[in-house]
């Protein structure tokens, strides 16, 4: 485990919270706020990966100013205010520069223009961090700048292994990889957590498979932060919090694909970094991941100890929608252990949990964890107990609940209805269910989707003569995708 050193430097300003943005949001959760701040990007042509943690430092102070993105978003959406009223900053007191002209009224971007940029604005005076969050706003497969690499490269070590921390795996150059290393600052931490944040939007739009050995660089880059030291205990304390989140990231990345024992491997990482610094949320958060690979890998025991472990981590957080979630992990393990009652009991309580609602409280990685996610874990649980015909009903209701912006979870939930529909024997809604998931296919590269499927076609080759059963067959067998890794059920 990387280490960090801690220097008695000048501390850290005390943030001011924005006390006028907590008003705007008003009853809603910092998540659901989140979300209409994302819808509010879709309807002027914007890309923001705002999330519930995005919110949380806004409200406590901690970005007294939006990059131009996000100030674009928020005067579409509150019209006639301005950032002031917002209780933001003034721009040219937190850049150190004067500020530019007001931003005109919303508008998508022009022929030859990136989302998040305007004719005019030069890269050159941009400072490192404000280019990270320019590298936010755009499309997935955009290519690095000479520019953007450059501005990373120049700080020294703990800059160039924020620079790594990029979905696509900007790596530095061997002489960069050689300078002494400098102590990581709150640029470096913000970075970390962007990088955090993209990988699991890059995942919940099309999978792990293709991300997997992209995520490997991040995570280097991670624990080399955490050798350089930082600045202050405070951004210490961030830097191991994001490397923990990170580390469950690409593990979960290496799970969905089917790589149990590399997964194995980062969860113990994170978990050891949570254990460390005494980080009960991000303890949580690795045994909850670990109780799932358990289930997953046919250690049902284990999936019911850990689920056990994390829920009393958990505990002290306030947060009924994760101690939910728990439940269900632990319901899981029940199911493998073929004992009814213990799964019963961990659904009933994880329902109860979940009916209190959101709370402030909610880890932002909890983002995924509505009334979908729900039925799709415990439509599991009843697939585990050959129970095929609630398994089906509540895999049905995640299919239709989703969020569209999930489109792997979608995939995911279409292709457990489609085998539990064959296991119960109807095949003629199996088949049209699994001919759903091919033609998401194309978006999503995930083992464990192209495993069920796999299982599906087997259950149903004795039943070709029924209505769309061949043509399922028949396209299954062309699909060219990657080859599941592991394959069969995975639960």
């Amino acid at each position: 485990m990387a280490s960090s050193t801690v220097t008695s430097s000048q501390p850290d300003r005390p943030p001011r919270p924005n006390l006028a943005f907590r008003r705007l949001r008003g009853p809603r959760s910092p998540a659901e706020f989140a979300a209409l701040v994302r819808r509010a990007a879709r309807e002027i042509g914007e890309r923001v990966s705002c999330d519930a943690r995005y919110i949380g430092r806004v409200e406590a102070g901690e970005i007294r100013c939006p990059n131009y993105a996000y100030e674009r978003v928020f005067l579409h959406m509150f019209p006639g205010r301005t950032l002031t009223d917002l209780g933001f900053a003034p721009r040219s007191s937190v850049r150190g520069r004067a500020a530019r002209p007001a931003v005109a009224a919303p508008r998508g971007p022009s022929a030859g223009e990136r989302p998040g940029e305007r004719p005019g604005e030069s890269l050159g005076a941009v400072e490192p961090y404000d280019l990270w969050d320019r590298r936010q706003n755009d499309p997935p497969n955009h290519e690095e700048s000479d520019v953007l690499r450059r501005a990373f490269m120049t700080g020294g070590g703990a800059t160039v292994a924020a620079a790594t921390l990029t979905p696509l795996g900007l790596a530095p150059s061997a002489a960069a990889a050689d300078r002494p290393p400098r102590r990581a600052g709150i640029p470096e931490a913000m970075a970390l957590e962007e990088a955090v944040r993209r990988i699991r939007l890059l995942d919940d739009r099309h999978g792990a498979d293709g991300l997997y050995r992209r995520a490997a660089a991040p995570l280097r880059a991670a624990y080399a932060l955490l050798d350089a030291g930082a600045t202050r205990q405070t951004t210490a304390d961030r830097l191991h919090s994001g490397a923990g989140e990170l580390a469950i990231s690409v593990g979960w990345l290496a799970h969905d694909s089917g790589r149990f024992d590399d997964a194995r491997s980062h969860y113990a990482e994170a978990l050891a970094t949570a254990r460390m610094t005494g980080d009960a949320g991000l303890e949580a958060h690795a045994f909850c991941n670990t109780a799932f690979l358990a289930r997953d890998a046919g250690r049902p025991r284990e999936a019911v100890r850990a689920a056990q472990a994390a829920q009393r981590a958990a505990r002290p957080l306030g947060s009924a929608r994760l101690l939910s979630l728990l439940a269900l992990r632990e319901a899981g393990g029940w199911a493998g252990l073929a004992d009814r009652t213990g799964c019963e009991r961990a659904l009933v309580r994880a329902q109860a949990l979940f009916e209190r609602g959101r709370a402030d409280a909610d880890p932002e990685w909890m983002s995924f964890y509505g009334e979908a996610e729900l039925a799709g874990l415990e439509a599991q649980c009843w697939s585990t107990l050959g129970d095929w015909r609630r398994a089906s009903r509540q895999a049905r209701r995640a299919a239709q609940a989703q969020d569209p912006h999930f489109t792997r979870n979608i995939a995911l939930y279409t292709a457990e209805l489609a085998d539990d529909l064959a296991r119960e024997g109807r095949p003629d809604e199996a088949a049209e269910a699994g001919l759903r998931v091919l033609a998401l296919l194309d978006q999503v590269q995930s083992s464990r989707i192209q495993g069920m499927l796999a299982g599906t076609a087997r259950v149903l080759l004795p039943h070709r003569r029924a209505s769309g059963v061949a043509e399922f067959l028949d396209r299954h067998a062309s699909y060219k995708g990657p080859r599941p890794v592991g394959g069969g059920r995975s639960v």
